[in-house]
């Protein structure tokens, strides 16, 4: 658990960047920090490895206050993802994984192992290893920088808008693969992001700053959406958020269509799916229609827009 204790920071020149900030990041979870340009929430971040020093208050991992710890000791086990991966130009793929278990007392040959099963785990096969970071894609070298990260094992991790510097093409790939690595490993998370949708997609909670450093609303992304604490709240999280509240939803009660050969799709879903992803599947479609794949990853039927505005109408109260 990563606790801030009535935490300030205020910059020379009387600018206040956060205030009484009072918050429990839970264990085994992501927290997502969101919030409008300068509110705090980077300072935020930064301030649990010690790279930000806090004005006041303290910030505590798992009881024990980080103020008192060695920082390179505090900060070899805590994992840190920064946009554009943050990787050391000059050495290989394998290289920048096993940089961190080589500082913790692992051999070469031990901590190149453990690279390459962790390149595996984010998704780059074995080739990639004698690459240079140049030589990746933008998405490619978020996947290391996760890796990296992931190194040493750290309970924590710190991650700083990772996916912000890709396209959204790769940053929906990046979600999914992180989503699936996050069920399997279960780390305690604090994650920066700009995103209201990232935030509510990746965050077990989400907590929203406003303007000054202040936190105006901390719960789970369907709190947030079904009661913002205010005006504010409500209008960050948007006028939609009905509509986003649905990726909470599953599509598993749809009724579909019976699904012949000659329907032509251009999108897919399951039954593990959200209702969300089947809306925006339907609606982006020509034909307004997404087709649901059964457990042999095969078509097994179709819904329309129509079908899936009627399904919501029959479950209101």
């Amino acid at each position: 658990m990563i606790t801030f204790d009535d935490v300030v920071k205020v910059y020379p020149g009387g600018s206040t960047a956060v205030d009484h900030l009072s918050v429990e990041l839970p264990t085994g979870k992501l927290t997502a920090l969101v919030g409008p340009s300068g509110c705090g929430k980077t300072t935020s971040l930064r301030m649990i490895n010690r790279m930000v020093a806090p004005t006041a208050g303290r910030i505590l991992i798992d009881g024990r206050d980080v103020a008192g710890q060695d920082e390179a000791t505090l900060r070899r086990g805590i994992g840190y993802v920064i946009q554009h991966a943050g990787l050391f130009p000059h050495r290989t793929v394998l290289d920048n994984v096993a940089t961190v278990p080589v500082l913790v007392g692992k051999t070469r040959r031990e901590a190149r192992k453990s690279a390459l099963e962790l390149l595996e785990r984010v998704g780059l096969s074995e080739e990639f290893a004698k690459r240079y970071p140049a030589q990746l894609s933008g998405g490619q070298q978020q996947r290391v920088g996760v890796a990296r990260a992931l190194a040493a094992d750290p309970p924590v991790m710190l991650m700083d808008e990772p996916f912000s510097a890709v396209d959204p093409v790769v940053r929906e790939q990046l979600h999914r693969e992180f989503l699936r690595l996050q069920q399997e490993l279960g780390k305690t998370i604090a994650m920066v992001t700009h995103d209201i949708d990232e935030a509510i997609k990746l965050g077990d909670m989400v907590a929203i700053f406003r303007q000054g450093g202040v936190l105006a609303q901390f719960g789970t992304p369907q709190e947030l959406l079904a009661k913002p604490a205010d005006d504010f709240v409500a209008e960050f999280v948007g006028r939609d958020r009905g509509l986003r509240s649905l990726s909470f939803d599953s599509a598993a009660d749809l009724t579909v269509r019976p699904y012949t050969a000659d329907i032509a799709y251009e999108g897919s879903f399951t039954k593990a799916d959200s209702l969300r992803l089947v809306i925006d599947l339907a609606i982006r479609s020509p034909k307004g229609i997404a087709v649901r794949l059964g457990a042999d990853g095969e078509p097994d039927g179709y819904v329309t827009h129509h079908d899936v505005a009627d399904h919501l109408a029959g479950r209101q109260p």
